[in-house]
């Protein structure tokens, strides 16, 4: 009878997830309902402090040290390390949410993130600048800084499993690029912010000459930051389980009662009777370990060249995107916006116009155009089309790096950072969350994250000094190669539109038995 009841309610859940996904078909995918909107808001959040914190810690070092060293120069390892300390934590938080969310479901761990973000930005701002020597001040700020970047690294696989996990597969690309679209509006809002909380100190800081009162601005743009996190941390902490996800865990079930079943057969004998080898499903059979199903899924080459296959095109896209856009000064000098000149405020004002230049040139649209067009053309195709146009205009920058004018140096880097968002930045924050299924998919989502954010602080942390031993074209002649590399390396992962991983797994494991 048991079993009966399991397969009536399987066949239920079953129907109503295809029902769930022929719903709206008559829609165009980029046209949501009330409740994809809703999820777009709750887990979007994340994406947008990402990208906030990313952008508005270089004019936030250059706050600190007005603050901390007036008339003198913040210590170049500090310095490193401060800007590199959010993409730290976040490698674990990639990590360790990701396992997580698989291991203990989606709804025990979703919003703990969030909380982590809000208690390390307070702790951030609270940094004691008047009682702790210049120097203590950057090392505490670090810390905590490592703190927020765990929690902004747990949003990754936490984001997109919960959306991959709700959202239908027609649409499931298009949820994933809404909600990854908010880097950029989180850049964007980042420089806007920097802009208005500067013009409101310009009295203070400018006619009056107090730059120390900047200790003001740099708290309040960084603490502005909470708004919208503690606007969605309800949300995110009485939100239900998914139905993919709790079908996922009730097959693991039911795999388990049948290899019971078998056990029990063998000590019965052949004379058992079938009230003998009925397993009550309702009775606690103990669950394998996630990090033993995770590894045997994961020996299997198949498997595990996906795996490759997003890690290592989501290595390479960060190498060359955050090498780019964490060290835009080259950009500002030709644009006529690097705040080379003039009073504390004015280079401060002047860089942030610069920033919200550059994220308005080609960073926000390209996002848009890949929610667009993410389930006509396909992830593969965007991704290989996106590294191949980034490797040309790196290559002309690289090129004709001391020949382009300015009018030329603009158009191109405006195509690369439209290619960089219509293409691999994209693309390979979707794929983990819709080539894998549902027990593994955050933790392989994490995995990928986690080697992308590796890239980043390489880049990060090598881009200046490289810069100075062989040049800038140089450099740009590196990101050139990644890009190929990328391009190349996309062709180890399949199309997943229309793809559902967890019927692919089922029909894996058919084959097995």
């Amino acid at each position: 009878m048991s079993s009966q009841a399991s397969g009536s309610n399987d066949t239920r859940q079953r129907a109503a997830l295809e029902e769930y996904e022929q719903s709206g078909e008559d829609r165009p995918s980029f046209i949501l309902t009330y409740a994809e909107v809703k999820l777009l808001g709750i887990a979007g959040v994340g994406f947008f402090l990402d990208a906030y914190d990313l952008f508005i810690i270089n004019p936030v070092s250059t706050m600190l040290q007005y603050r901390l060293y007036p008339g003198g120069n913040m210590p170049a390892n500090l310095q490193g390390l401060l800007k590199a300390s959010a993409n730290i934590g976040s490698v674990i938080g990639q990590f360790l949410f990701g396992y997580c969310a698989d291991a203990f479901g989606r709804k025990a761990i979703y919003g703990k993130e969030l909380m982590l973000i809000i208690i390390a930005t307070i702790l951030c701002i609270s940094t004691p600048t008047g009682s702790l020597s210049p120097n203590g001040c950057l090392i505490y700020l670090t810390i905590f800084r490592i703190l927020l970047g765990v929690g902004v690294g747990g949003d990754y696989p936490m984001s997109a499993s919960v959306t991959s996990d709700r959202a239908t597969i027609r649409k499931r690309g298009t949820m994933l690029a809404y909600i990854f679209a908010n880097q950029g509006w989180g850049s964007f809002v980042g420089s806007l912010v920097t802009i208005i909380v500067l013009a409101c100190y310009k009295h203070v800081m400018n006619d009056e000459g107090e730059t120390s009162k900047v200790d003001g601005v740099w708290r309040i743009v960084i603490g502005l930051s909470l708004i919208p996190a503690l606007g969605t941390l309800y949300q995110r902490l009485t939100l239900p389980e998914s139905t993919r996800y709790k079908k996922s865990q009730e097959a693991d079930v039911v795999e388990q009662d049948d290899l019971e079943k078998e056990k029990m057969e063998v000590k019965a004998d052949v004379h058992a009777t079938e009230s003998d080898l009925n397993v009550d499903r309702g009775a606690s059979v103990p669950k394998k370990s996630h990090v033993l199903e995770v590894i045997k899924y994961f020996s299997e080459w198949r498997h595990l060249k996906i795996l490759i296959g997003t890690c290592s095109c989501w290595f390479l896209l960060d190498v060359a995107f955050y090498g780019i856009n964490l060290n835009t000064n080259v950009v500002l000098s030709e644009i006529g916006y690097a705040g080379e000149t003039g009073t504390p405020w004015e280079k401060l004002f002047k860089v942030a116009t610069g920033n919200i230049i550059i994220t308005a040139l080609g960073f926000v649209p390209g996002y848009y155009v890949t929610v667009l067009t993410i389930e006509k053309l396909g992830r593969k195709t965007i991704q290989v089309m996106g590294f191949l146009m980034e490797a040309l205009f790196l290559g002309i920058l690289a090129g004709k790096f001391h020949s382009l004018s300015t009018a030329a140096f603009i158009i191109n880097f405006t195509l690369l950072q439209f290619f960089f968002n219509f293409g691999a930045n994209a693309t390979t924050y979707c794929y983990p969350a819709e080539v894998f299924p549902t027990r593994y998919r955050a933790f392989a989502h994490g995995v990928s994250a986690a080697c992308g954010k590796t890239g980043a602080i390489i880049s990060a942390l090598v881009f200046n000094s490289l810069t100075d031993k062989i040049g800038t074209p140089a450099v740009l002649w590196i990101f050139f190669g990644c890009s190929i590399l990328g391009a190349a390396l996309t062709f180890l992962l399949p199309e997943v539109a229309g793809r559902d991983p967890d019927a692919v797994l089922e029909e894996e494991l058919r084959e097995q038995q």
